[in-house]
């Protein structure tokens, strides 16, 4: 098993930067990739970044260019660097870990981006 915990979520002002960070832990080997999903009140859930074990990455349209997605192997960690923030932004972003046909998923943590 595989345990995910997200960190970093906060209030931020429109054009802030916030840094969110997912750890991973447990039964580690074989996680193929990770990413990062959010999800509004009212609306789906949806893929914000995506990076694979060998770091190809994935972004949605309207994070491309302001969000950054990375990764530890080291520390098992992923990240997401998140600049110019706009308040349609606002979510709660979830950490999610694919190992072989399983998808892990953290406790999400709380982006709130307002004036």
């Amino acid at each position: 098993q595989v345990q995910l915990v997200e960190s970093g979520g906060g209030l931020v002002q429109p054009g802030g930067s916030l840094r969110l960070s997912c750890a991973a832990s447990g039964s580690i080997f074989s996680i193929n990739a990770m990413g990062w999903y959010r999800q509004a009140p009212g609306n789906q859930r949806e893929l914000v970044a995506h990076i694979t074990s060998g770091d190809d990455t994935t972004y949605a349209h309207s994070v491309k260019g302001r969000f950054t997605i990375s990764r530890d192997g080291a520390k098992n960690t992923v990240y997401l660097q998140m600049n110019s923030l706009k308040p349609e932004d606002t979510a709660v972003y979830y950490c999610c870990a694919q190992q072989r046909t399983y998808i892990y998923w953290g406790q999400g943590t709380q982006v709130t981006v307002s004036s």
